[in-house]
């Protein structure tokens, strides 16, 4: 048996309001409709322990533990905590672990839930003109994929190699 994960715009709405489940993208654009792209988003709020945010997705997680043994049937199985590092403000403080819930889903393509294309966080971090990015702005920055400077130059051939003459493609040593 394979896992129907839910189809909606955002993670929220997957939890509580999906507009349909299915296991593969061609069910999934039949029932939504439209595109759908496979998305794992965190939502909710951060935990500072496992049995906490066990304890707050009661139901949505199998829990091992001997006072609260669930266990979710296996076409519900995509929910998962995810161990994250979270960084203090308070310069004595050092990075700690904290948990939240992620949630694997059919995302609706034009949903709303795009991200806004933002200059490269190295960019912006090191621009000094203008103020400092916002909160928002800092997070969206953090989970963007990361895009290069400049597109990649080619390859170039060494000082001492030369193509081959039967196949210019492949170099070879020349001294």
């Amino acid at each position: 048996m394979s896992t129907l994960y839910p189809i909606a715009a955002d993670a929220v709405g997957a939890l509580n309001r999906p507009h349909g489940r299915a296991a593969r993208e061609s069910d999934a654009r039949r029932l939504a409709a439209g595109t759908v792209t496979f998305v794992r988003e965190c939502t909710g709020p951060v935990f500072k322990s496992e049995e906490a945010a066990l304890d707050a997705w009661a139901g949505r997680l199998d829990d091992v533990r001997p006072h609260a043994r669930v266990s979710v049937a296996p076409t519900d199985r995509f929910c998962e905590l995810r161990p994250m590092i979270a960084r203090s403000r308070l310069p004595f403080a050092g990075a700690h672990t904290v948990w939240r819930l992620s949630v694997a889903y059919w995302r609706i393509a034009g949903a709303g839930a795009e991200r806004r294309d933002l200059p490269q966080a190295r960019k912006t971090r090191r621009d000094r003109s203008g103020a400092a990015p916002d909160a928002e702005t800092l997070g969206v920055l953090a989970e963007q994929p990361l895009r290069p400077i400049k597109p990649q130059q080619p390859l170039d051939i060494g000082l001492f190699e030369a193509p081959l003459p039967e196949n210019p493609s492949r170099m070879i040593p020349d001294e």
